[in-house]
C-alpha cells in the first residue's frame, strides 16, 4: 500500500464515522466518536463510535466500502469490540456504509465469520441482507409490550 492510499482510506473512514456520529444525533442518540479510533493503538480497546439512547449501548465499529462486496477485519479489532460492549453492557455492532447503495446497514457481530487465526470477514451476502442501521437500532430500543413486562 502505498503512503498517500493508508491517509486516503483514514480519512474516508474518518468521515464515515462523522457521517455517522451526525446521523445517530439527529435520532435522539447519545453518541461518540473514539478519540483513538483507526490509530491503530495495539494496547487500547477503542470502538470507532459509543452510541447510547434510553439505556441502550451500541458499541460500533464503522467500515465504509464505495461498493458491495466482503469485508475483511483483523480478529484482534472484533475481540476488542466485544469486550468493550461486555464492559460497557452494550450491544457490539459493525455498521456498514455501502456508497453505491446510500445505505448504512447493521451486522451483528455474530455475523463476522472467522477465517483464519488473525483475520474476521463479513460476506458481501450478509451485508446485502442486513437490516438498515436506523431500523436496527430503533428495534432494539422500542421494546414491545411483552418483551418489557418480561423483564
Amino acid at each position: 500500500m502505498y503512503k498517500n492510499e493508508g491517509r486516503r482510506r483514514r480519512t474516508t473512514g474518518v468521515s464515515a464515522e462523522r457521517e455517522l456520529v451526525s446521523k445517530l444525533w439527529k435520532q435522539g442518540f447519545a453518541v461518540i466518536r473514539g478519540p483513538a479510533s483507526g490509530s491503530r493503538i495495539k494496547k487500547g480497546v477503542y470502538p470507532d463510535i459509543v452510541a447510547i439512547k434510553n439505556r441502550h449501548v451500541f458499541v460500533i465499529e464503522v467500515k465504509k466500502r464505495a461498493k458491495l462486496d466482503h469485508i475483511y477485519i483483523d480478529r484482534e479489532q472484533i475481540e476488542k469490540l466485544k469486550e468493550f460492549a461486555r464492559r460497557a453492557g452494550g450491544e457490539p455492532l459493525i455498521a456498514v456504509k455501502v456508497a453505491e447503495k446510500r445505505v448504512w446497514k447493521a451486522v451483528p457481530i455474530s455475523n463476522v465469520k472467522e477465517v483464519s487465526m488473525d483475520k474476521c470477514r463479513i460476506d458481501k451476502g450478509i451485508i446485502e441482507q442486513a437490516e438498515d442501521l436506523m431500523n436496527y437500532l430503533n428495534s432494539r430500543i422500542n421494546l414491545g409490550l411483552d418483551s418489557y413486562l418480561s423483564k
